[in-house]
C-alpha cells in the first residue's frame, strides 16, 4: 500500500464509521477510478520503469511552423525559447489508456498528479496571446472570440482577425509531438493517441484541459471535436459571448468544472453562467467541495472557499497545484481529492439534473 494513500486514510474510531471511511478513502484515492479493475488497465512493457518527463520545441519537431508575431505567437523572446513543449509519462503505473492535452504554461505539479493516475500527459505551444490583442475594443459578435479560439485549436479558416494555418494549431501540434514522443519514448507508449496510419489523434482518449484562457479554448475545442473528457479550472469565461450554448460534439457530462468563489470570474457570475451555457445543471446542484467529498453528489460543478488571504489572484490559480493552492496544517494540498475526481469520475455517474440558478444571468 502506497504511502500517500496510508497518509490519507485517518480513520474513525467506531467500527461501522471505520468501514465506511476505509471504503471512502479507497475510492478517493490517487488514481482509483470507480468502476475500473486492474485488468481495464494497459501495463506498460518497460524493463526500467520510471516517470519520463521529456521536452522539445515545435519548431524542431515540426519545420512546417511559423511566427505570428502579430498575435505575439512566437518561437524566441528576449532570447528565450517561447515554444517549448513538456510529456511526462509514469510507466511504473498502470495505464488508463488516456492523455490529458493541458493548454496553459507547463505544471510539473500537476502533470505528476496526472501521471500518478495512469494517464499520460502533453502540453504544446499554441496561439493564446492573441485575447489581449483581437476583438477590440469589443467583439464584432457574440461567436467572434469562440470563433478565434476555434481556429487557433484546429487551424482552418473560423476566424476574419486571426490566421493559423493547420502546422501552428493545437490538432496538428500535437499530433506532430506524439508522432515525436513516439520515436523518442517508445518505453511510454505515446502512439496509442494516433489512429493507425498515424494521421489523427485519438481525440476519443483525449482528456482537453485548461486554467482561466486554456479552459474556455479546451470547452470551445471541445465543442468542434468529441474528446472523452473536458477539465475547466477557473473557467470558462468569454462573458460577452454565447458560442457555450452551441450543439456540442462532446456530450454534456464530459465537461468538468473547479473554481474558488473568490475569483473574479466567478463573482462576476462568468463562470456560472458558462456552466450553465454548456448545460452543466443537467448533471447536478453545485457543490462546495469544503463542505463535501467525493463524489461530491456527481455533479461537474464544483466551487471552493479554502483560505487564500482573500486575494482574488491567488484565488484564480488556487484551483490547480502551485503556490496559491491551499493546503492543510500537515502541508498536503486540500484539493487532492478534487483534482482525482475532475480527472477520473466516472463519465457515466451523473448527479440528478437542478434548476437554472437565478443568480447567473444567462440570455
Amino acid at each position: 500500500m502506497k504511502k500517500e494513500f496510508i497518509m490519507r486514510c485517518r480513520l474513525p474510531l467506531f467500527p461501522k464509521s471505520r468501514v465506511l471511511g476505509m471504503l471512502l478513502c479507497f475510492l478517493t484515492a490517487p488514481g482509483v477510478v470507480l468502476g475500473q479493475t486492474d485488468s481495464a488497465k494497459e501495463s506498460f512493457q518497460d524493463p526500467q520503469p520510471r516517470r519520463y518527463k521529456l521536452s522539445a520545441r515545435a519548431s524542431e519537431i515540426d519545420p512546417r511552423s511559423k511566427e505570428h508575431p502579430e498575435i505575439d505567437f512566437v518561437f524566441s523572446k528576449d532570447g528565450k525559447p517561447q515554444d517549448m513543449q513538456h510529456a511526462s509519462v509514469d510507466t511504473n503505473v498502470p495505464s488508463q489508456g488516456r492523455l490529458v492535452v493541458w493548454l496553459m504554461p507547463h505544471s510539473d505539479e500537476l502533470f505528476v498528479r496526472i501521471n500518478r493516475y495512469g494517464i499520460h500527459s502533453i502540453q504544446v505551444h499554441y496561439a493564446n496571446k492573441w485575447f489581449g490583442l483581437l476583438c477590440r475594443p469589443k467583439p464584432k459578435s457574440s461567436q467572434a472570440r469562440g470563433d478565434i479560439r476555434l481556429e487557433a485549436a484546429i487551424g482552418e479558416d473560423v476566424s476574419d482577425e486571426i490566421d493559423i494555418p493547420k502546422p501552428d494549431s493545437i490538432v496538428e501540434r500535437t499530433r506532430q509531438f506524439l508522432l515525436y514522443l513516439s520515436k523518442e519514448n517508445p518505453q511510454g507508449q505515446w502512439e496509442q493517441f494516433l489512429t493507425d496510419d498515424r494521421s489523427r489523434v485519438r481525440w476519443d482518449k483525449v482528456t482537453v484541459a485548461g486554467s482561466s484562457h486554456g479552459s474556455t479554448t479546451a470547452a470551445r475545442f471541445a465543442k468542434h471535436q468529441a474528446v472523452d473528457r473536458v477539465v475547466m479550472l477557473c473557467g470558462p469565461r468569454d462573458q460577452d459571448q454565447d458560442w457555450q450554448s452551441l450543439p456540442s460534439a462532446t456530450s454534456a457530462n464530459r465537461y468538468f468544472g473547479f473554481s474558488h468563489m473568490l475569483d473574479g470570474g466567478w463573482t462576476g457570475n462568468h463562470y456560472c453562467r458558462s456552466w450553465e451555457l454548456l448545460g452543466l445543471h443537467e448533471f447536478g446542484e453545485i457543490v462546495d467541495v469544503d463542505n463535501a467529498t467525493p463524489p461530491y453528489y456527481n455533479s461537474r460543478r464544483l466551487i471552493s472557499a479554502a483560505n487564500v488571504g482573500g486575494d482574488a489572484n491567488k484565488a484564480h490559480s488556487s484551483v490547480q497545484p502551485g503556490k496559491a493552492s491551499p493546503k492543510s496544517q500537515s502541508g498536503e494540498y486540500l484539493y487532492e481529492p478534487v483534482w482525482d475526481y475532475l480527472f477520473n469520475h466516472p463519465i457515466e455517474s451523473v448527479g440528478k439534473p437542478s434548476v437554472k440558478d437565478l443568480n447567473c444571468v444567462v440570455p
